[in-house]
């Protein structure tokens, strides 16, 4: 998730007063952005690390809910609706999930009184049985505790104003990657054996030096990694995300919405979230029997794997069957059918959706550990722990860079020279206010910081200097 964070030490690479060069200013925004995110890095990547085994923490948790002993041949769909519908009677369906895995049950998912409206009441049932098996409180499909680690990912489970948290550090998460690189490059640029002096640790080093050496080596192998956490978790924050979203519509390259409008009635509007997770109200009380008929259109359909069957959502509106596959190849096809007659009048097939729109769905997948099943989810725990290795190093080469003379004590290390913006070659700062605005636009959480960081040193240097000039002046 990050390249290196914190370079202090002042080497022979390092350009002197005077020499035209974009490094000091680098090094001193790298410094400080790794010292004042790394928190919220850290905080990122062990909840993330806890989110991308979310199936197994299911599996351990709500085992009785979740599987069952198969036993012969599966009840029909509109007997097990029925046997959740009576043990929730005050509910109304608004979705059913089936699994193709033997061992798993049916989910009946119900918009129930006295829940927030993106919160549902899912109800399991033993497939060959008919038998209830519990009950839980699920938001998007998810369970209890992986709603809490999910929003304590998201935002420290401190609503709006946590989400700046994670936005904040995935938008600084690919500078640090991309300046920590840069600054590395430069470091060993002069090394004869160049690729090994990038990509493998220094042999023998200590102290700062093989501090330095671990955090840069493994920040250059977790470098692709850290772009994509990147981008992919800004595509969910508040302002990026929004941002994103636009320029995917501004290129028609969204996931195109299921046309549910039943021939000879007026369109509805649709809601690619209200069929995801079923918390859209139905039009009235559903027939439980109605399943059996929309599943058996959807199979004849060829929608295979597992399936969410959703009630029409308003008055001359199609029932919809949705493949949930989400192991690649991802099944993600729709269909949208008549209840009355069993045929499907509209789909939705993941292939004709634009590039963009399936590279972003991968995307999300892949960064919560769905994509490849336990492949991804050990990837990203491989991520995880190197950026946990990572920072711990950064932190560390602070501590150890510290004055330890008897005369001149620090905790902690000094930080890198300031006033590198005077030496900025012109090819940099002719282009450098358009970057800033654009990034302000594209990543606004960044922009402000990154403009606050810049004008906040400037004017510490210059009231540091005009101390300086008095005090020579007194002198």
């Amino acid at each position: 998730m990050s390249a290196p964070l914190l370079e202090l030490e002042r080497t022979d690479e390092t350009p002197r007063a005077g020499q035209i060069s974009v490094v000091p200013l680098l090094r001193r925004l790298h410094f400080y952005a790794g010292v004042l995110i790394g928190p919220f890095l850290v905080v990122a990547a062990v909840t993330g690390m806890l989110y991308a085994f979310a199936p197994q923490i299911d599996d351990v948790l709500y085992d009785d809910k979740l599987w069952v002993e198969p036993a012969g041949t599966a009840r029909p769909v509109s007997d097990q609706v029925a046997a959740a519908q009576a043990a929730l009677p005050e509910g109304t369906v608004t979705a059913v999930q089936l699994f193709d895995d033997p061992e798993a049950t049916t989910r009946v998912v119900f918009a129930a009184p006295g829940l927030a409206e993106e919160y549902s009441k899912t109800v399991y049932v033993d497939p060959y049985t008919a038998e209830v098996k519990g009950e839980l409180t699920t938001w998007a499909g998810a369970t209890p505790a992986v709603t809490w680690l999910d929003q304590f990912h998201r935002d420290l489970q401190l609503g709006a104003v946590g989400n700046l948290y994670s936005e904040l550090a995935a938008s600084w998460l690919w500078v640090l990657a991309v300046v920590g690189l840069v600054l590395w490059l430069q470091r060993r640029r002069t090394a004869q054996r160049r690729v090994r002096a990038v990509l493998l640790p220094e042999k023998g080093a200590k102290g700062v030096r093989g501090s330095r050496s671990w955090h840069a080596s493994l920040g250059v192998w977790a470098l692709v990694g850290a772009l994509f956490l990147s981008a992919t978790g800004l595509t969910w924050s508040n302002y990026a995300g929004e941002n994103f979203s636009a320029v995917l519509t501004a290129l028609n390259a969204k996931a195109p919405a299921l046309d549910t409008a039943l021939p000879g009635s007026a369109p509805a509007a649709t809601s690619e979230h209200a069929q995801h997770d079923g918390s859209a109200g139905t039009s009235g009380p559903v027939d439980a029997r109605t399943f059996d008929t929309v599943l058996a259109a959807g199979r004849g359909a060829g929608l295979d794997g597992p399936l969410e069957l959703t009630p029409a959502t308003a008055p001359g509106t199609a029932w919809s069957v949705a493949q949930t596959d989400q192991l690649w190849p991802v099944r993600q096809d729709k269909a949208a059918v008549d209840p009355a007659t069993g045929t499907v009048t509209a789909r939705a097939d993941f292939a004709d959706r634009p590039f963009l729109a399936q590279l972003s769905t991968l995307g999300v997948l892949a960064h919560m550990g769905l994509l490849f099943g336990l492949a991804n989810q050990i990837a990203l725990l491989l991520l995880a722990a190197t950026i946990l290795t990572l920072i711990f190093f950064g932190y560390r080469m602070w501590w150890q860079r510290r004055p330890t003379r008897a005369d001149r004590t620090a905790p902690f290390g000094t930080a890198p020279r300031r006033g590198g913006w005077q030496q900025l070659p012109l090819w940099f700062v002719i282009p450098a206010p358009l970057v800033l605005i654009a990034l302000g636009i594209a990543m606004p959480l960044l922009g402000i910081s990154l403009v606050a960081f810049l004008v906040l040193d400037g004017i510490i240097g210059f009231v540091k200097s005009r101390k300086e000039v008095s005090a020579r002046t007194v002198a």
